[in-house]
């Protein structure tokens, strides 16, 4: 069944967020995949213990750059996100830039940004972060209309206890700048319904999690998914995906399925996307196969030979699978054009 474009006047145009500033700068951080060497010096006993439901703002000194071509900048730190907070020894990080400092910096254009963290203190910790890196790289492989990342070595100084951990992680694209890039504004918008989102993006939004694995996203339930209007005419809605920790791609250890899915692991693929034309899938499948050698060799650049090799393979292996669904008219009918949601 078809869905039908349907935009709610309440959603159109609504408002930034409350200490959420317009865009003036252009960000250019997130043009040069070259790993940041950062250094982020705070409390961390402190940031990494404030878990509960009123987390403050850490101050703390991000330190960017090599040798003597490096500079400062005061920040505030914060913990975020759910899952990984509750799980995680160390927690995801939202840094909190002095927008009135950053010009003439690489964060330039930028206000707040997500990092994302090694979760525990083993090295397959790490090496997970590595695979989900590489998730968002794929998604912007296949189309600008996604959260950009830049991948850091980072270096965490206690400032109360002088303990230092080293790890990689990566920023995140904030939604403000993400938005100017694409023309659009962020909607805050709670429980926006699936067949609003414009059809054609939220198909190819729907392949990539199914080539990834990834079930854990929901539109409604506004779940690893942040929503943006464009500001063109007709003003269609845009559900960005976020997150990929809990894809067959990644493989976490905590990695579950939800067990309403009927899966046995996260590495089971399942089509969670809404019906669309069979024109609409041929021109997402045509656009997968087209940038099938740029993913793949994603996986062999400089950043990608960061992974273990055997997770490369693993991981390429897996979406050889995706490709052979994909191209073979029954089973890309069967596990995906007749497996979406509101099929009759």
């Amino acid at each position: 069944m078809k869905r039908t474009l349907v935009l709610l006047p309440l959603l159109l145009a609504p408002p930034l967020s409350p200490g959420v500033s317009a865009q003036t700068t252009a960000s250019h951080l997130f043009l040069d995949h070259e790993p940041l060497v950062l250094r982020l010096e705070t409390d961390l006993h402190a940031l990494t213990h404030d878990r509960g439901n009123q987390r403050t703002a850490h101050p703390g000194t991000l330190q960017y750059g090599n040798g003597s071509d490096t500079g400062s900048l005061a920040v505030k730190l914060r913990t975020r996100g759910i899952f990984r907070l509750k799980t995680c020894g160390f927690p995801p990080i939202r840094l909190d830039l002095p927008s009135h400092k950053v010009d003439g910096t690489p964060f330039a254009g930028e206000d707040r940004l997500k990092l994302v963290t090694h979760c525990q203190k083993d090295h397959m910790s790490e090496h997970n972060l590595l695979r989900e890196y590489a998730l968002y790289r794929v998604l912007n492989a296949v189309t600008d209309t996604s959260f950009r990342v830049r991948l850091a070595h980072m270096t965490y100084v206690d400032s109360a206890r002088h303990d230092t951990i080293m790890r990689y992680g990566f920023l995140i694209e904030s939604d403000t700048a993400l938005a100017q890039r694409i023309g659009a504004t962020p909607v805050r918008a709670n429980n926006v319904y699936d067949p609003v989102i414009e059809p054609s993006y939220m198909t190819l939004v729907a392949v990539f999690q199914y080539l990834i694995g990834n079930n854990d996203w929901s539109v409604w339930g506004r779940h690893n998914i942040a929503i943006f209007q464009k500001t063109e005419d007709p003003k269609p809605l845009l559900g960005v995906p976020y997150d990929f920790d809990f894809s067959g791609a990644v493989n976490a250890p905590y990695a579950i399925p939800d067990e309403r899915l009927g899966l046995q692991n996260v590495r089971q693929r399942l089509y969670r996307g809404y019906c669309d034309d069979p024109a609409s899938y041929a021109k997402v499948f045509a656009l997968f196969n087209e940038k099938k050698p740029e993913i793949y060799a994603l996986y062999a650049d400089t950043v990608g030979k960061l992974m273990d090799r055997g997770t490369v393979r693993q991981t390429l292996k897996y979406f050889d699978e995706f490709y052979e669904t994909i191209n073979d008219p029954r089973s890309a009918k069967r596990s995906i054009i007749e497996s979406c949601i509101g099929r009759r």
